[in-house]
């Protein structure tokens, strides 16, 4: 039986539109039509509340009920006009699609930056991803660029989709710190033309070590695809490539290690 109280509704049936509207979000179809996407745990909610982004729907079970920061995350909701929802343990596990789940998700607005929004003067490095396919790199690489202080992460071509629960789930709440961007490989081409730094990729025929070349800030680290790393047509955009050297017998490191490199390298 469902109802409401106190500005708080109860929902107890997994056929309530609201729980179905939430666990939708794990489809990329449903993400792209309403623009809005699930973030899972009171930490990652609260990231959100905290950088002035209220959720959209605010989901929470018995456990989490009393807790501080779950009340300023549910008045930043209702502020915003959302939707505060208590629910069971069976209806967080399947909107999580998770045995153990999150005592608390929250539904958000997707946020992108046009390109020509970008202050290259706002930070010193800055990331594009060119064609990444697998949601846990591209989440772990947003995190790492929040660490290192960069200042967004632009999306380059047909990419994987930031806004995955898998991706979300990888940044641990740097979503909703990080500035994201999206492109085609044509307007990045043109973006980049003006950019004031170095723009800098990584290619196995490069001669110059990561560790050992002149990086001019702000920087622009351009990074392939796991696979194929960067194609001939976005390795002629840079105006630095460099090399990882592989001390072992490894061929290759992961596309998110190898940007952290990078982007450590960049900044130091």
């Amino acid at each position: 039986m469902d109802g409401e109280r106190a500005g708080v509704k109860t929902v107890t049936s997994l056929s309530n539109a609201t729980v179905k509207a939430v666990r939708a979000l794990h489809l990329r179809k449903d993400r792209d039509e309403t623009g809005l996407f699930l973030a899972e745990g009171l930490k990652h909610v609260t990231e959100g509340v905290e950088l002035g982004q209220a959720p959209r729907i605010l989901m929470y079970g018995p456990d989490a009920a009393g807790h501080p920061l779950l009340r300023k995350a549910a008045e930043a909701t209702r502020a915003a006009r959302g939707e505060v929802v208590e629910v069971n343990h069976e209806i967080l596990a399947k909107v999580s699609k998770r045995d153990n789940p999150q005592a608390v998700v929250g539904v958000f607005a997707q946020t992108y930056r046009p390109l020509e929004a970008i202050d290259p003067e706002a930070a010193s490095c800055f990331v594009a991803l060119h064609r990444v396919r697998d949601p846990g790199n591209l989440g772990t690489i947003v995190r790492t660029a929040d660490a290192a202080g960069c200042g967004g992460v632009i999306l380059v071509g047909e990419c994987c989709d930031p806004y995955s629960v898998e991706a979300v789930r990888a940044t641990m709440g740097s979503i909703f710190a990080v500035p994201l961007s999206r492109a085609s490989e044509a307007e990045f081409a043109a973006w980049r033309a003006g950019w004031p730094g170095s723009v800098v990729g990584t290619l196995l025929s490069a001669t110059a070590s990561h560790a050992e070349a002149q990086y001019r800030k702000p920087a622009l680290i351009l990074m392939g695809n796991e696979q194929q790393g960067l194609t001939p047509e976005m390795a002629a955009l840079p105006d630095l490539n460099v090399k990882i050297p592989m001390r072992g017998r490894a061929d290759s490191l992961n596309l998110s290690v190898a940007t952290a490199v990078m982007i450590y390298a960049a900044t130091a």
